[in-house]
């Protein structure tokens, strides 16, 4: 046995529990080593390539590479950082090498970063044209974002179609929206939505996240991902290849006004959400 009955009482461990605390040991486990992650976010052009990769993405080296502003050498060495580090995993295609994020979790975790974390400063018009972009329409993994997203969030709420799970009560500070509140699908929104063409997940519930540049809710898991994939299959916006950004068509503009009532450019500003 690893430790004596003293060292077991000084830590104030369960003496039946032992066998445990031992096979703890064996494995090495303890506490979780937050700067594994953070060493990895640490640098900057490691920052940009998971950036890249957070609309969902597949990409090589070499155009990761590119939107980190360094060599082949240096994004080999950020690549391999990245990929021990759990945030993101190799796609083999032939001959060929492409990096994506290592699931929605390291995409989540990107834009809670991202929430804390103070806005780059903008050095050129190609870089203010690219901001602008992305702050009015991206992806967000595989979900809406940006003023796009939360519009129609908001739509799906003043319509009544996405409502609050009733019974809940969560501190808000003012002006800001938590990041823990379930909405729910009401069945008017279900008959709304799946009339456009957006194969509504079985389930009611609805995770919505917190957008990093509105700081309000957008649309997010099965439901964020199957109306992305409605409004791109349908032609109403389109990817951009070397940006999160999403532009809409014109087609587009006059299908999220007639369905949603959302104009474009989409309006931004604060807004409280109110309990239900």
């Amino acid at each position: 046995m690893i430790y004596d009955l003293d060292v077991k009482f000084e830590l104030g461990i369960d003496i039946s529990a032992a066998g445990e605390v031992s096979a703890a040991y064996r494995r090495g486990m303890s506490d979780a080593d937050l700067s594994v992650i953070g060493t990895a976010l640490a640098d900057r052009g490691r920052a940009r390539m998971l950036m890249a990769l957070d609309d969902g993405r597949a990409l090589p080296a070499s155009m990761l590479a590119s939107e980190a502003g360094v060599s082949a050498s240096t994004a080999s060495a950020h690549l391999r950082h990245l990929c021990a580090a759990g945030l993101l995993e190799v796609v083999p295609s032939g001959r060929y090498r492409y990096y994506r994020l290592a699931g929605d979790e390291v995409a989540r975790l990107l834009e809670q970063v991202a929430r804390l974390s103070p806005p780059q400063p903008v050095r050129s018009l190609r870089e203010g044209t690219k901001a602008h972009a992305m702050r009015l329409a991206r992806c967000c993994y595989d979900h809406v974002a940006g003023r796009l997203g939360v519009a129609l969030t908001d739509a799906l709420r003043d319509r009544g179609h996405l409502v609050e799970e009733p019974g809940l009560d969560v501190p808000r500070p003012r002006g800001r929206f938590p990041d823990d509140v379930t909405y729910r699908l009401t069945p008017d929104g279900r008959i709304s939505l799946t009339g456009i063409g957006v194969e509504v997940p079985a389930a009611d519930g609805v995770r919505c996240c917190v957008d990093w540049t509105e700081q309000r809710h957008h649309l997010a898991g099965p439901l964020g991902r199957a109306v992305l994939d409605t409004l791109v299959d349908r032609g109403w916006v389109r990817r951009t290849e070397r940006s999160r950004a999403l532009r809409p068509t014109g087609e587009g503009r006059a299908a999220l006004q007639r369905h949603f009532g959302v104009p474009w450019p989409p309006p931004s500003g604060a807004r409280v959400p109110a309990h239900r």
